[in-house]
C-alpha cells in the first residue's frame, strides 16, 4: 500500500499523498460548487466552497487510504430542497465529483504527453502527473458505482420506478455495509472486483493495452 512507500520511496509517498489530497479536494469541491450554483447555500456557509484541502479531507479516510487504498472524504453539504432543479438537481451535485475527476484526468494527460518526451519519464513532475492521472480515474471509476453513499447511486434512484421504492430504501440503509464487504472480499480474499472496474477507466485512458 501507499504507507509503505514512506520508508522505502518517501519522494514517492509525498507525490501520491499531494495526488491523492487534489483528487479529493476537487471532488467534494465540485459537489458543493454544483449545489452552490443551483441555489444551495449551504456548503458555502460551512466554508467548504474553497479548494482548501483542509476543508475537505477527512483524517481517518485519509489514513485508510493511505493503508488499505480505500478511503473518503468529508462528505460536501448540501440541501436538496434548495437546488432549482428539483428532479435532476441532486444527480447534477452527486455527478459533478466525478466530472471534476473526468476534467482533471483530460487537463493531465494532456500536459504529461507535452512534458514527458522532455523531461523523461522518471522526472518528478512527470511521475506527479502520472499520480494525479491514476487516483483521478479510481476516483471517477469508484464514485460511479450504483451503490449508496457512492454518487452513481444518485441516478440509479433518479431512474429506478416508484415501484422500486422498497429497494431503494433497502440500498439506502444496507449500502454502506454492503459497499465494506465488497472492499473487504476485495482487498482480503482476492475477489478483484474494484480492479476489473479500474482497468476498464485505465484501458479508456490509453494507460493499459
Amino acid at each position: 500500500m501507499i504507507i509503505s512507500l514512506l520508508f522505502s520511496e518517501p519522494a514517492l509517498f509525498f507525490l501520491w499523498l499531494l495526488a491523492i489530497v487534489y483528487g479529493i479536494t476537487v471532488h467534494e469541491y465540485s459537489h458543493v460548487l454544483a449545489a452552490y450554483l443551483q441555489g444551495d447555500d449551504t456548503g458555502r456557509l460551512m466554508g467548504r466552497l474553497t479548494l482548501n484541502p483542509l476543508a475537505h479531507i477527512e483524517p481517518f479516510g485519509m489514513l485508510l487510504l493511505l493503508v488499505v487504498g480505500f478511503g473518503w472524504g468529508r462528505p460536501a453539504p448540501f440541501n436538496p430542497h434548495n437546488l432549482k432543479h428539483r428532479r435532476w438537481g441532486e444527480v447534477l451535485v452527486a455527478f459533478a465529483g466525478p466530472a471534476s475527476n473526468l476534467a482533471s484526468i483530460g487537463i493531465f494527460l494532456v500536459v504529461v504527453n507535452i512534458l514527458g518526451p522532455i523531461l523523461g519519464p522518471f522526472n518528478l513532475l512527470i511521475q506527479l502527473l502520472g499520480f494525479l492521472i491514476l487516483i483521478n480515474i479510481i476516483l471517477l471509476a469508484f464514485n460511479l458505482i450504483p451503490i449508496p453513499p457512492l454518487d452513481g447511486s444518485k441516478l440509479l434512484f433518479e431512474v429506478l420506478p416508484d415501484r422500486y421504492h422498497h429497494l431503494k430504501s433497502q440500498l439506502s440503509r444496507n449500502g454502506p455495509w454492503i459497499l465494506l464487504l465488497l472492499i473487504f472480499a476485495d482487498n482480503f480474499l482476492g475477489v478483484n472486483i474494484f480492479g476489473r472496474i479500474f482497468d476498464v477507466f485505465f484501458r479508456l485512458a490509453g494507460l493499459v493495452s
